[in-house]
């Protein structure tokens, strides 16, 4: 049972009687009383008369995933299965991260029909969104009162992640086109794969002759080259505590997710096979084995529910776990925190053993140490002797990784996916894989 606002002003209008009756002599305390009776009378009645909400069926068109940010746009469907006329308010019991919209939602069920009412979210978080009921209250044919119900409704939308930094990709395709010879522009590197013939055009390089070729063409032909193919590059994610770290309008873990997308869908456009390995003391997501269009759905999939533990990474676990892919990759990217040396500590000792064997790449996100504030007091001084702490650390981590045989990159959550890109583009360039 509930009451409404007309309730409240129904007896708060009780003051124009109250005093008619008293001016006619009639006992104030017997015309309130009277009036508060006659209140409580009408809301009985109308309760009365209200369907009843418990009689009411619910269902919802919704789709299963979503991208974080992006609105997602559904309807609320209510059917009556009473015998009286539904004048309903309804409330879907979504958490506040959902973004759904505020307040209730007034419908008019005729008996045995269904209505339905627009569902619109805003997911601003990652992973399984969930609403176990809806609350229906029906409301008299007096609107002072009514009958309330909680309907066991069950329903949930998985929030993949945004993959903002899709933009980036057209222009890395387009340098990947360059490099794989679809244009004019060809490359050749150490370990790059020969592909084709053509003739000699001015401007190319001599070294790229081949005298054979040309004294059966008679004409001078020139060996062209491609990128190799079928590398395996391992992604492995840190999400232990480190990557709870606030960065940009996110966590770090958010900003390698991004980054990890983007080389994916690089990678497999280059024709290598990508594998990605998301790790803390256990394995939160794993993908290996999954190429072509089916990779990037598998990946977002799989690092949706994922969120840091405030944990510390266990990183042989972690490196035990890679060789377990039982590949030798030729590319190996880490993202993880790499601009203190305390929390660097932990991996720093695993990663000549990965250098070894593979292309070592370590990319953190950072906000980055800023600038170095003018000196005008006490704060300002501790303030940039902060920033130059901060900038000594990232370049210690730097150099110690450089040690390993890796290569370290850091930049804002933003800048790091296309950075990742280049560096693989890079290497890919110069037949290093």
């Amino acid at each position: 049972m509930f009451v409404t606002g007309r309730l409240a002003l129904l007896v708060a209008l009780g003051v124009v009687p109250l005093v008619l009756l008293s001016s006619a002599g009639v006992p104030a305390w017997t015309a309130a009383g009277g009036w508060v009776v006659l209140s409580a009378v009408l809301a009985a009645v109308d309760i009365a008369v209200a369907a009843d909400a418990r009689r009411v069926e619910i269902t919802r068109t919704l789709p299963e995933r979503a991208l974080r940010d992006e609105p997602v746009t559904g309807e609320l469907r209510v059917r009556n299965l009473g015998t009286r006329l539904l004048r309903a308010r309804v409330r879907d019991a979504w958490q506040p991260t959902a973004g759904a919209a505020p307040g209730r939602q007034s419908l008019t069920v005729p008996p045995g029909e269904r209505r339905g009412a627009p569902l619109s979210l805003l997911p601003r978080r990652r992973g399984e969104l969930r609403s176990a009921f809806v609350v229906v209250r029906s409301v008299g044919p007096l609107g002072l009162a009514g009958r309330q119900a909680v309907i066991d409704a069950p329903a949930r939308l998985r929030v993949l992640p945004p993959f903002t930094s899709r933009r980036h990709l057209p222009s890395r395709l387009a340098r990947l086109r360059e490099l794989d010879g679809n244009t004019t522009l060809q490359v050749r590197g150490q370990g790059t794969e020969f592909d084709s013939l053509r003739e000699y055009v001015r401007g190319d390089d001599v070294r790229s002759i081949d005298w054979r070729a040309t004294a059966r063409a008679g004409t001078t032909m020139l060996r062209t080259w491609r990128p190799e193919r079928d590398r395996h590059v391992v992604i492995v994610i840190d999400t232990g505590r480190t990557a709870a770290a606030r960065v940009g309008d996110g966590v770090r873990l958010d900003a390698a997710m991004e980054a990890a997308l983007l080389l994916s869908v690089l990678a497999t456009r280059a024709g290598d096979h990508v594998h990605l390995l998301m790790f803390d003391r256990v394995t939160r997501a794993r993908v290996t084995r999954i190429d072509g269009s089916q990779l990037l759905p598998a990946l977002v999939d799989a690092m949706c529910p994922v969120d840091p533990q405030l944990i510390d990474t266990d990183w042989d676990a972690a490196f035990a776990q890679m060789r377990g892919l039982s590949v030798r990759p030729a590319m190996v990217v880490l993202l993880t925190a790499a601009d203190d040396p305390e929390a660097a500590r932990a991996f720093l000792a695993s990663l000549p053993a990965v250098a070894s064997r593979s292309r070592l790449l370590v990319a953190t996100a950072t906000d980055g140490p800023g600038e170095v504030p003018p000196h005008r007091d006490a704060a300002d001084v501790y303030a940039a002797a902060a920033v130059e702490r901060a900038r000594h650390d990232a370049e210690r981590v730097r150099d110690a990784v450089m040690r390993a045989g890796g290569d370290a990159v850091s930049a804002s959550a933003e800048d790091l996916p296309p950075l990742v890109a280049d560096r693989y583009l890079a290497l890919k360039a110069a037949g290093r894989l």
